[in-house]
Parts: structure tokens; C-alpha cells; sequence
């Protein structure tokens, strides 16, 4: 693989030309802290208003590290310019994460001037300093995109905060859509940046990185809430629980498509557009931890008594929307999902009422032998009806 102007020229063959750097991985450790502040977040708010916040909240939050992950896969990483950029966007990261549990109240300035200038700025400064000429009409097209959404997100900042939240979904949904319409500009049209190589091996490795941090954060938070009450019988029972759980998701999520993903992708006749549909999989799949995580700190701190309807929700909604984006993951490695993926989910929801009358370590109980069977007929399918890799191209069909 070569370097033109500062940014990867991969060749015809796509071989996986490299891996993340170790910035990239500093640049993940911020998010250990971010999802940290995410759950403790959703753990204090158990309603519709404290899910839908929390969810925009995320959404700007992977905007930004994806960008970020797709911005390193387009440059090259040990650039003096590239650095500094991870860097920055590293440390404004950082700000936002520990304004998250107020950004709605108090913190809204923050957040949304922090978001807003770290959003705008790298792509300047990618402007200025990154690549040859296309590559900074595409810097060009992301920064209209940034400056769209700015202004809601700025907005909020003067509003109450039921306003804050429409203003600051819309602003959510802006990002997105410049995204999924491969940043549309007056004069300058789309970016095309579907139709371009990637560097296959470097973006999976962002992207299982990014999950094993949920998958660790999950750990982290359970052995926290587990440590103050000591060795008690039903709490230890419910961290056995937790961490189960954890491991069976691990388990779904590598066995295969997480596994095979690199190879999707370079098989495809259109990578970036598989690139894409695996990065939305593991917005899902992070969210499912992340709310999975919230369950695992209700039932350590009320292993028994009786169980809310929020709770039963978070117990059994993780794990299903986790499901919910392996099985896209599926369709973006071989064009079809497995059933044990919708069988899974329907479980899931038909079990989940019936639990109400449980105590929650008893709700995660059931919860988490529902998983352990999809994760058996996962991997009972696959070696009884191994698959092959037939990737979606995004693209029309061949004549």
C-alpha cells in the first residue's frame, strides 16, 4: 500500500494493509470513561425520557468516533497532522464524556460547543493540511454537514429541556443523514466515498475494539457495584450472572460474522458500503451492551425483592437489541441472517412479561439462558451448515 498526498492509496488486491495505531487505542480509552457515564446516566433516569436521552447522547457520541475511525482509515495515522487531530479530538472527547450525566441541565453549554467545535474543526483542519484535492473536497463536504448541524445543536443550548432534546435529536439525525447520503454539497455533489477501497482490516479492528471497551466497561461497572457489599450469597449470584451474560454476547458477536468481517469486506464489491452497514450493526450491538450493563448494576444492587416493569425492560431490551445488530452484521458478511438471530428476539420479548412477578436475579436468570441458547445454535449451525462468504455489494446488479 502507498502513500499519495497523505492519504492511503490501496491497492487492486485489498490486502489487509494494516492495523490501528496506538494512538487510535489511546483514543479508545476515552471511551471506557464515556460509556461509564453513559450507564451511570440510564441508571439514575429509568423512563422513556431517560432512554431517549440517553440513546441521543450515544448517537453523538459514536458520530464522532466513527468519523474519527473512518478519518484514520482514509490517512495515514503516524502523520505529525493526523496525530495532533486524534489528539484534540481525543481531549474534546473527553470534556463531553464528563458532561454527559448533565448535558441535558447544567451541562448543555459544554456539550453542545464542545461537540460542535470538535466536529467542525478536524475537518478544517483536515482542509488545510490533509491529502491531495480530493480528498479535501471530501473534508469540504463533511465540514457543510458539521456546520448543518451546528446550528441546533447550539440552539438547544437557549431552550428548556424538553426543547433541547427535539433540537438536539434533529441535530442527531443531521449528522446521520449527511452520512447515509455520502455528504450531498451545492456545487460539489456527493463525496463517492462508497465507491472507494478501505483499508478492510484496519476499520474491523476499530470497530471490535470499540465493542470489546463496551464489552469491558461492562465488567468494570459489575465488579464496582459487586466490591462494597462484599461476598453476600444472592449478589455474588447475580455478578456470576452478569458476567455470564457478558461472555455469551462476546461469544455470539465472534462466532463468525465478527470473525469473518475483514474478508466480507475485501470480497465485496463495494467495501466502503459494507463498511458502513457493519459500523450501524455495532452501533447497535454497543448500545445492546450499554443497556445490558444498566441490568447488571439493577440486579447486583437489588438482587431480590420485587422487580419494576423499567427494569424487566432493560434486563431483556439489552440483549435483544444486541441481536438485533449482530443480525445485521450477519447480512453484511453473507447477505442473509441467521434464524437463531429473530428466534432469539422473539423469545426474548414473549418471556419478558411473564418475568415481572420474579425477583431481578431471577429476571437476568431467564434472560440469560435465552442467550446461552442462541449462542448453542450458533454455534451448533455453523458447523453442522458452515456458510459461505457472500457479502452484500450496494451496488446495482451486473448485466
Amino acid at each position: 500500500m502507498a502513500v499519495r498526498g497523505g492519504a492511503w492509496e490501496l491497492p487492486g488486491s485489498r490486502e489487509p494493509p494494516r492495523r490501528a495505531g496506538f494512538v487510535e487505542l489511546l483514543f479508545d480509552v476515552v471511551l471506557v470513561f464515556a460509556f461509564n457515564r453513559l450507564t451511570d446516566r440510564l441508571y439514575g433516569q429509568l423512563d422513556w425520557q431517560g432512554f431517549y436521552s440517553a440513546l441521543v447522547l450515544t448517537m453523538a457520541l459514536w458520530w464522532l468516533w466513527y468519523r474519527m475511525a473512518w478519518t484514520t482509515n482514509r490517512y495515514d495515522p503516524t502523520r505529525p497532522m493526523v496525530q495532533v487531530m486524534v489528539v484534540v479530538t481525543m481531549f474534546g472527547a473527553l470534556l463531553l464524556a464528563a458532561a454527559l450525566p448533565a448535558a441535558f441541565r447544567d451541562r448543555a453549554v459544554v456539550f453542545a460547543t464542545v461537540y460542535v467545535a470538535v466536529e467542525v474543526l478536524r475537518h478544517l483542519w483536515l482542509v488545510l493540511f490533509g491529502g491531495d484535492g480530493y480528498q479535501r473536497l471530501v473534508s469540504v463536504r463533511i465540514v457543510f454537514w458539521a456546520c448543518l448541524s451546528a446550528v441546533p445543536w447550539l440552539a438547544g443550548i437557549f431552550t428548556d429541556r424538553p426543547t433541547r432534546l427535539v433540537l438536539w435529536s434533529l441535530a442527531v439525525l443531521i449528522d446521520y443523514a449527511g452520512g447515509l447520503l455520502d455528504f450531498p454539497t451545492p456545487r460539489l455533489g456527493r463525496a463517492g466515498l462508497r465507491g472507494q477501497p478501505i483499508a478492510e482490516e484496519h476499520l474491523t479492528d476499530r470497530y471490535r475494539q470499540v465493542l470489546i471497551i463496551a464489552f469491558g466497561e461492562n465488567i468494570l461497572t459489575s465488579g464496582i457495584q459487586f466490591s462494597p457489599y462484599g461476598f453476600e450469597r444472592e449478589r455474588t449470584a447475580a455478578l456470576v450472572v452478569s458476567f455470564v451474560l457478558t461472555v455469551l454476547l462476546w461469544q455470539i458477536y465472534y462466532y463468525r460474522a465478527g470473525e469473518l468481517l475483514p474478508l466480507a469486506i475485501a470480497r465485496s464489491r463495494s467495501p466502503a458500503y459494507v463498511g458502513d452497514l457493519a459500523s450501524y450493526a455495532h452501533l447497535i450491538m454497543v448500545i445492546g451492551v450499554a443497556v445490558t450493563g444498566v441490568g447488571d448494576k439493577l440486579i447486583i444492587s437489588h438482587p431480590a425483592g420485587g422487580t419494576q416493569l423499567s427494569w424487566v425492560v432493560v434486563i431483556f431490551g439489552g440483549p435483544a437489541l444486541f441481536l438485533v445488530g449482530r443480525a445485521m452484521l450477519d447480512y453484511a458478511a453473507f447477505s442473509r441472517i441467521s434464524w437463531s438471530r429473530p428466534i432469539g428476539i422473539a423469545v426474548l420479548a414473549v418471556l419478558a412479561p411473564a418475568t415481572v412477578v420474579l425477583p431481578p436475579l431471577l429476571v437476568a436468570t431467564v434472560a440469560t439462558l435465552a442467550v446461552a441458547g442462541v449462542a448453542a445454535s450458533n454455534a451448533i449451525s455453523w458447523r453442522m451448515f458452515p456458510r459461505e462468504m457472500a457479502p452484500p455489494s450496494g451496488l446495482p446488479p451486473e448485466r
